[in-house]
């Protein structure tokens, strides 16, 4: 997963009512109406919160008689976990920061940048 596919589901779950929408099918698959009905929202607007949802790789609708419920895909929700504890995981580097020297010149890397004071 790259920066730009890391993007679109972050995008979708920062959305409180698109979290919200998650955290109810990680416990149960539930149709649109049930959703609606949970949420204390329209089904229009669960419906255009379920299309993020789905575009971003994090929902998956499956028919069932009339209605379709839908489910997270936990697979795209434990990879995205995995790839941001990744991120969180990397060292900072000793060398190549930048850092204040005694003399007052700011180190960047292998360059020596004088402030102007």
């Amino acid at each position: 997963m790259d920066t730009a596919e890391l993007l679109s589901p972050l995008k979708a779950l920062a959305e409180e009512t698109r979290l919200n929408i998650i955290s109810l099918l990680l416990t149960h698959d539930l149709c649109v109406g049930a959703l609606a009905h949970r949420l204390g929202i329209s089904e229009a607007a669960v419906s255009q919160h379920l299309q993020v949802l789905r575009k971003a790789g994090l929902v998956k609708g499956e028919k069932r008689g009339y209605w379709t419920h839908y489910a997270v895909e936990r697979d795209a929700l434990i990879d995205l976990a995995e790839r941001l504890k990744a991120i969180a995981d990397q060292h900072s580097c000793a060398e190549g920061c930048c850092r204040r020297k005694a003399s007052d010149e700011v180190h960047c890397g292998r360059k020596e940048v004088k402030r102007d004071v």
